[in-house]
């Protein structure tokens, strides 16, 4: 337990586990509307707004998080109303972002391919005193939205027509939503960078499903599994020297890969044994019909 007495070390568990947290509790709703791959897009749209805060000398989280809830205002608008060619505005939004991204940090004097690597894949160990503070802000903005609204937004997620006609106002909660998911992928940059994150929001929902279909248990599972790898894979980086998100996300891939291999299993042998409790539903045998044959006199 030496790490524990380094401050650097301290300051990025913490983080961890705020990831760890709220990465998971995003992406159930994601997952839930299989929009799995939204965490990526806004990861693209939120280098452009990392690389205007150095271009601009302004804080690159606070500046990324601006940035990053306009993409995602507008991917939700384009997914609303987008028709033929709704794919095709979405993919130009999320490579214009990547690539707008790098001519900015390029053309800043503070851009180098040392920090553009930081933000992409993660640097968990040069998190700062205020990088926890920020951190801690936002990811109890986005938990108080995903428990606070955890009614709504499953509802809107499971069948938004019917949440329409419940009275929900859809739209506002999918603006929220998509929202919440771009301040989440801008929270987690620092721990597994902006090309992984999606990654962590997906990954242990997905596990948890193995187990269970029940939002409430999905939820804690999926949370439970984000902490673990979270926190595994920062004390991992102290000991060696690699790259915290990518570590991550590999421990994220190997518990779902390990649970997978238990629970398929365990789903045979229930559907086994349910199918031998269950009834005979064959028709049932009828009583032999006499031939009719001549009254007695």
């Amino acid at each position: 337990m030496e790490f524990l007495d380094h401050a650097f070390m301290q300051r990025a568990l913490i983080a961890a586990a705020l990831i760890g947290v709220i990465a998971p509790a995003v992406g159930i709703y994601l997952v839930q509307r299989r929009q799995a791959i939204m965490g990526d897009g806004i990861g693209h749209v939120a280098l452009a707004g990392v690389a205007l805060g150095f271009l601009l000398s302004a804080d690159p989280v606070w500046m990324a998080v601006l940035v990053a809830t306009l993409g995602a205002v507008a991917m939700e608008l384009i997914r609303a109303h987008g028709k033929t060619h709704g794919d095709i505005a979405l993919a130009m939004l999320f490579y214009g972002g990547m690539s707008g991204g790098v001519l900015l940090i390029n053309l800043s004097d503070d851009g180098s391919n040392a920090q553009l690597l930081s933000y992409l894949f993660g640097s968990i160990t040069t998190v700062s005193e205020d990088d926890v503070i920020v951190i801690s802000v936002l990811a109890g903005l986005v938990m108080a939205v995903t428990l606070g609204l955890r009614r709504q937004l499953f509802a809107v997620c499971q069948d938004e027509e019917f949440a329409r006609v419940t009275g929900l106002p859809v739209r506002l909660l999918n603006l929220t939503l998509a929202v919440t998911a771009a301040v989440t992928v801008t929270v987690a940059m620092r721990v597994v960078g902006l090309l992984l994150v999606s990654a962590l929001m997906v990954i242990p929902v997905a596990a948890a499903q193995q187990l269970t279909r029940a939002f409430a248990s999905t939820l804690v599972i999926a949370v439970a599994i984000g902490v673990t790898v979270t926190l595994s894979g920062t004390v991992s980086t102290y000991y060696v020297d690699a790259p915290s998100g990518a570590t991550i996300v590999v421990l994220a891939i190997g518990v779902f890969l390990v649970v997978t291999a238990i629970a398929t299993p365990l789903a045979a042998r229930r559907a086994r044994r349910a199918e031998a409790e269950r009834p005979d539903e064959r028709l049932p045998t009828l009583p032999p019909v006499t031939p009719k044959g001549d009254l007695p006199v």
